[in-house]
């Protein structure tokens, strides 16, 4: 396997076709890899049917250097992937009664009654060698055959992940297949648009010589990976670069790396050892969520309120009902007046306050629907930024969270 192996995917399940479950294989393995310095090649989803299994598999494993399968490996009558494959491969099934001992004694662990039709899951390719499964009954495959590999993993989430870090990832690294981490360095950014980004950055590109620059947007911040492929361990000047883009990007430089705003917030407040606090309106508690979905929390965050009425913005945080008469519930004064209020009743260092029209009723001609003001109180002072935005409401309410956080941010730094 000459450069760098083709990696290639083949997920099966109908209920992944279905739209029933997502495809969480992809999104692990794929990190997995990308965490070696090895990207996966391709994903393909099929269904379970012999003859799509068959044309599926033939097709990809001509083409790849390492093919791994998900699914298919249990013990009911959909469950076909061993089968069909070996039929492909000219591989014999042969029973293995170490295999069948170990699902006996899952079986009595758990003080289940073993059903004959687990029998099948104890057979596997003569020429295979066993991946053991210790939290399930589905043992994976490792088959080197005709220069390449065959990997086949089971379909529970549980079971398939110890399983390919464990025992398939230290294969793959022992035949040289995958690096010791990643080959790519990866800048994180926000408050600025990917088109404008790629204008900013297009001078470095130009200038170096095999330099690779990959985009990729999300809801408030944009990544770009900068990498040379065709150079080994070019970590130096990687490094080097990713300095020279963090002064081009000044408050819009983010991170390097994969941490989200939140994670960058949250290690600044405990540093710190500020308190934090929230009042929300038109996200519902959506920021609160949030936060306290960081493990560590409980270190600054003090407490969010969801004040989705005027009265509960008069009774609760002292809103007064003039200031929302005059200028109304979704304003940057009635925002600012939210961030003091329950910055005051939990008796927090900062606080965030939202409020706004998200649809799909409501908003005005000066603040049409999808206007969101962000409040924010600190220690310096109070204030509000006029955001406007589009989409869903689970949307909008994500773009307001992505907002608070880097409003919070710009103002912690």
């Amino acid at each position: 396997m000459p450069g760098k192996p083709k990696i290639i995917l083949l997920t099966l399940g109908e209920e992944l076709l279905l739209g029933l479950t997502p495809n969480g294989h992809l999104t692990y393995i794929g990190d997995q890899l990308r965490q070696v310095g090895t990207p996966m090649h391709a994903n393909v989803t099929i269904s379970d049917a012999p003859e799509d299994i068959e044309s599926y598999f033939e097709d990809y494993w001509k083409k790849a250097d390492v093919l791994i399968t998900t699914g298919g490996l249990g013990p009911t009558v959909d469950d076909r992937t061993k089968e069909v494959i070996g039929e492909c491969l000219g591989e014999k099934l042969v029973y293995d009664p170490t295999v069948m001992q170990a699902i006996e004694a899952r079986f009595e662990a758990l003080g289940l009654e073993l059903n004959p039709n687990n029998r099948k899951q104890a057979y596997h390719f003569e020429n295979a060698e066993v991946l053991h499964n210790p939290n399930g009954t589905a043992p994976g495959l490792w088959l080197e055959k005709f220069g390449k590999i065959l990997v086949m993993l089971p379909g529970p989430p549980h079971e398939l992940q110890p399983m390919f870090k464990d025992q398939v990832l230290p294969r793959l690294q022992d035949k040289g297949l995958v690096q010791d981490s990643e080959n790519y360095i990866q800048i994180r950014t926000t408050g600025i648009g990917e088109s404008n980004l790629e204008t900013l950055l297009q001078p470095i590109a130009e200038r170096e010589s095999g330099l690779e620059l990959a985009y990729c947007a999300h809801p408030g911040m944009v990544d770009f990976r900068m990498s040379f492929p065709d150079q080994v361990n070019p970590f130096d000047r990687l490094a080097e670069l990713a300095e020279e883009c963090k002064k081009l990007l000044g408050e819009s430089f983010l991170t390097i790396g994969n941490d989200t705003l939140l994670d960058i917030v949250s290690k600044i407040l405990r540093r710190k050892k500020l308190k934090l606090a929230t009042v929300e309106s038109c996200t519902g508690g959506y920021i609160a969520n949030e936060i306290t979905n960081i493990s560590g929390s409980s270190e600054y965050f003090v407490g969010g309120l969801a004040t989705y009425s005027t009265g509960a913005k008069e009774d609760l945080i002292s809103v007064p009902f003039e200031l929302i008469q005059q200028h109304t519930a979704v304003s940057e004064e009635v925002a600012v007046a939210m961030a003091t209020g329950v910055a005051e009743r939990l008796e927090a260092d900062y606080a965030i306050s939202a409020t706004g029209y998200i649809g799909p009723g409501g908003g005005t001609e000066k603040d049409p629907v999808g206007t969101v003001y962000i409040g924010l109180h600190s220690p310096s002072g109070a204030f509000a930024r006029r955001f406007s935005f589009r989409g869903p409401r689970i949307a909008q309410k994500r773009r307001a969270f992505n907002a608070a956080m880097d409003l919070l941010r710009r103002e912690l730094i």
